[in-house]
Parts: structure tokens; C-alpha cells; sequence
């Protein structure tokens, strides 16, 4: 899309919540949890949010950190916000200490919206005096620890439910959006307004055909790019319902909402549905019947996964893989088009390449570096040039992944450029191992990373979560060994097994494999 397909001044809080509660006032907007919000309610609450950071001080550009559960409080802190032409930075409200006084030193903000549940690890990394203001939502007479903050119920009662949205453009900053963190330090990214208009027309509308009548449920949180479309600015853009879960992720729990609530479009990462299907083992009650459209992304999703999927729900599941910095998925399978193990193709509106290091591109079936292009594309990272500078090559991002491309067209994950492993001077991707690995019947979850010997070889090590209940050993060591080794070729067979109760992974479900790695020296 280029600058003419866009209006002179767009707003995201006017498109995705005014208008909406607008047409339909009364509409659903949040089935729960817990409880029902309709549209005029949360577009009002969004309002009282940006009249109350109106009389902070703050205004456009300046940054509001928000580190609040799945809620409406969330919904109409993020979009108060924007509609102020202040920048929204949603972070996780489970994180650490660490991890709130990097968000916080990082993106410099001007107001901080905390739950209560994150105050104790905020007042840890940032101290009882930060500079910035405090607004407290969730348990309203939890001890504070000296830190002077406002309390949400009082800071927005004053606050009107009428607000004249600022008249920024399609390319004023509107978002910064963590990286996962998958690889070291979280980058900030930069989104502009008209980012979300791209994603939404693109995927929710074109590829998944979201209406009306959807209800729409994430496994993942909403301060992630990924859980920010799902649950929300996707079925907002086509007065949809959301069903959000303020809880922190269980299997059980997601279970239960499926079971009941009904949603039609569901979403999760890979290591999710593999959960899933080892509680659907214990729970047969399981219903996935008003389900029409399972989507994962985050990495790649294992054919075993995707078969045994399909034949205990009945459901296909469409494989995707998106960015932080492209905002959503931008290569997709498509529902009664999936190819396991592949992600499928762009998504309308985006372009993809695979090229080799020096940016040439690739023949179908070689393996190379994916680029990326689209107008949802970050517009750089925060107080980044230089890494900026790397990612974005004119008009294309590089992904930092490794991809083949069939003579179809369909794109195969290989892995992260850093994941990737060389053995006996070949290329092996981590993924194929590991699909190798989760096909055996005792193998739950399973990773594979590089170790140097001490002649400075490459080996390759694979960690492995088994089933419930099951105890690792020598002799099952070797019989997972021998189960790769009869299919794959012997230098991609893991020199060693290691058993592990849990892999590593960021709060978005992606396995931390420079962990493993860390580990695997030892």
C-alpha cells in the first residue's frame, strides 16, 4: 500500500473503537473474561483514559507504558493513548524486575500503567521513584512501598467520556512493540497508525475472512504483536467479539474457555497446541466444535503436531509466521490449501524473497535468508540506527530467518539464522531435527542446538521434555538417538540427549535456544 491508499489523517482509536461503537453501540466488544464490555462502554473508558493523560502532561509522541492483563483496561489504556497521538508500549505484566527497568530506561516513558500483580517486580527494577507517573490499576489498596502513584479508579472518575481524537497522519508513530527477546535483549519497534490498518485488511479479512459474527480467542497475551491483532484490532476491525483471559496461560484453563464460551477463531503458538493435545489425552471432553479456523504462529508448527491435531479435533490448523517488526503474519497457509510443515504463502498486500548473503536471490528449493516487504513494516527500531540500518534494506526487512522455497511457491521454516548449525561442513536447520524428534511416541517437546567439541567441531545436542509422568535414561537416550538416526542422514543425528523437565522459552511460547546453547557447553 502506498501513501496515496491512505487518508490524509487516520487514527487508530477512531477506526478500531469509535467507529465500531459508533455503528453499534451496544455490540459486544469483550465477551470476558470477566464480564461483558460492550462497544460504547470501552470507546468511553478509552476516552476517560486519554482526557486523564491529557491532564498529565502528556501528549504526541510522548510514550505510556502499559503492563496490564488481557482487559478492558488494557483495550482502553492502548487506545487512549494513540487517540492522544501518545505512543503505546504494552509490555508484559508477568515480567521481571529486569525486564520492567529495561522497558522503562528503554522507551523513556512519561506515564506507567501497572497492575497490581506487577508492582513488587516493577518496584524492584525501577526503585520507589521513577521518573515518570505511576497510575495503578487491578487491587486498589495494595501497598505501595513509598512508590506515589494514582490509583486507576480515581484517575479516570474526573475524566471525561468525550475526546476529539489528535489529528495524526497514517505514518505518525502510534505503537513500540518489544521484540520477543528469543535471541538476547528485547528491541522496541516502531509502528505507525496505519500499521494495524494493513495487518487487519491483509490477514484478518483476506485470509481468515473475520465478520461479524466472529468471536475470536488468543492464546497469547495481548501485549504481544501477535495477541494485540488476534484479540483485537482484528475482530474491532470488523465488529467482531474478543474473549480475553486476564489469567496467566494454562492449559486447562484455555481448555475450559473453548469448551465453553465458543469461540469461532482460535489462536496459539506451536508449543501450545502440543500442550493441548497432551491434555485433550486426559480430558476427552474437549470441544473444539464451534472452532472454524485454528491458527498458529511464532515458529515454525511440526507436521506430527498438525496431523494429530487434525485427527483428534477435526480441524486444520493454518500455519503462519509474522514479526514484531512486520506487526502479523505475512506469510500464511491458507484454510483447505495447507501444506504441512510449510507456512504457506504472502499474505495480500506483502511480498517475500529468500537471497543469499550477499542479497541475491535464491532458486526454489535453495535455502537462504527471508526478506520481507509491506506497509505494516516497523518504521525503525527505538534509539537503534544502526541495527536499523541492518534490518531494513529499502523497502524490504530481513527477518533474520532461514527459508526454502518450493517450485509452488509454498515457504518451508529452516530456522533463525543464529539457530542454524554447520555439520561436517553442511548446513543443518535445528527444525528438521526436531520434528524428527517430537514423531517418536515418548517425545513431548524437543530442541536441538550446537555445542563445539574439543577440536573445535560442531556437534549437535537435543534437549527433550518426554510425556507425562515418563523418566529419562541412558537406554531411552540411545533409543531416541536410533530413531533419528534411521531418518535422517547420520551427521544431522544429536551426538547427544539431554532430558529436561521444561524448554526455555519467552513469555510468547518461542524456545530460547541461546539458552540451550549455554547449557549444552556445560
Amino acid at each position: 500500500m502506498v501513501a496515496k491508499q491512505f487518508p490524509e489523517h487516520f487514527n487508530i482509536a477512531s477506526h478500531f473503537l469509535d467507529e465500531p461503537a459508533h455503528r453499534h453501540p451496544g455490540r459486544t466488544a469483550i465477551l470476558g473474561e470477566p464480564r461483558k464490555v460492550c462497544y460504547e462502554e470501552l470507546a468511553q473508558l478509552a476516552n476517560q483514559v486519554g482526557n486523564a493523560l491529557l491532564a498529565e502532561r502528556c501528549g504526541r509522541g510522548d510514550r505510556v507504558l502499559i503492563a496490564l492483563p488481557d482487559s478492558a483496561e488494557f483495550i482502553a489504556a492502548f487506545f487512549g493513548a494513540a487517540k492522544i497521538g501518545a505512543v503505546a508500549v504494552p509490555v508484559n505484566s508477568m515480567a521481571r524486575a529486569a525486564d520492567y527497568a529495561h522497558y522503562f530506561g528503554d522507551c523513556g516513558a512519561r506515564v506507567v500503567i501497572l497492575h497490581s500483580s506487577a508492582l513488587a517486580e516493577f518496584l524492584r527494577g525501577l526503585g520507589e521513584s521513577p521518573q515518570a507517573t505511576v497510575v495503578l490499576a487491578g487491587d486498589q489498596s495494595a501497598f505501595t512501598g513509598g512508590l506515589k502513584c494514582l490509583r486507576w479508579s480515581d484517575w479516570i472518575s474526573a475524566a471525561s467520556t468525550r475526546l476529539t481524537p489528535a489529528a495524526t497522519t497514517p505514518f505518525d508513530p502510534a505503537l513500540l512493540l518489544y521484540t520477543s527477546g528469543s535471541g538476547g535483549t528485547p528491541n522496541g519497534a516502531v509502528h505507525e497508525h496505519k500499521d494495524m490498518l494493513v495487518a487487519s485488511r491483509g490477514f484478518a479479512q483476506e485470509v481468515l475472512g473475520l465478520g461479524a459474527n466472529d468471536l475470536t480467542f488468543s492464546v497469547s497475551k495481548l501485549f504481544f504483536a501477535y495477541g494485540l491483532g488476534n484479540a483485537m484490532y482484528f475482530p474491532f476491525s470488523v465488529g467482531a467479539q474478543t474473549l480475553l483471559s486476564p489469567e496467566r496461560t494454562k492449559v486447562a484453563k484455555v481448555a475450559e474457555l473453548v469448551s465453553h464460551r465458543h469461540p469461532t477463531v482460535f489462536f496459539a503458538v506451536p508449543t501450545f497446541y502440543a500442550a493441548l493435545l497432551r491434555e485433550a489425552e486426559r480430558n476427552t471432553d474437549m470441544d473444539f466444535s464451534s472452532v472454524r479456523l485454528a491458527v498458529s504462529a511464532g515458529e515454525t508448527l511440526p507436521i506430527e503436531i498438525y496431523e494429530r491435531f487434525r485427527r483428534r479435533f477435526d480441524l486444520e490448523i493454518l500455519d503462519g509466521i509474522g514479526s514484531t517488526e512486520m506487526l502479523h503474519i505475512f506469510l500464511s497457509s491458507r484454510p483447505g490449501a495447507v501444506r504441512p510443515g510449510s507456512c504457506g504463502t504472502p499474505t495480500p498486500g506483502y511480498a517475500a524473497r529468500i537471497v543469499d548473503d550477499e542479497g541475491r536471490d535464491v532458486g526454489h528449493g535453495e535455502m537462504g535468508n527471508l526478506w520481507v516487504s509491506g506497509a505494516s513494516a516497523f518504521a525503525r527500531y527505538w534509539n537503534k540506527p544502526e541495527l536499523t540500518s541492518c534490518v531494513k534494506q529499502g523497502e524490504w526487512v530481513s527477518t533474520g530467518d532461514k527459508f526454502i522455497r518450493d517450485a509452488d511457491g509454498y515457504y518451508f521454516y529452516c530456522g533463525r539464522s543464529g539457530d542454524m548449525l554447520k555439520v561436517s561442513g553442511m548446513w543443518v536447520s535445528p527444525i528438521e531435527i526436531e520434528n524428527v524428534l517430537l514423531g517418536h511416541p515418548l517425545v513431548a517437546e524437543a530442541a536441538a542446538v550446537g555445542r563445539t567439541d574439543a577440536d573445535g567441531l560442531t556437534q549437535t545436542v537435543a534437549f527433550v521434555v518426554l510425556q507425562h509422568g515418563l523418566t529419562g535414561s541412558a537406554a531411552l537416550a540411545e533409543e531416541i538417538r536410533e530413531y533419528v538416526r534411521a531418518r535422517l542422514v547420520p551427521h544431522k543425528c544429536p551426538r547427544a540427549v539431554r532430558f529436561c523437565t521444561e524448554l526455555p522459552k519467552t513469555a510468547t511460547g518461542k524456545v530460547q535456544r541461546f539458552k540451550l546453547r549455554d547449557t549444552a557447553l556445560g
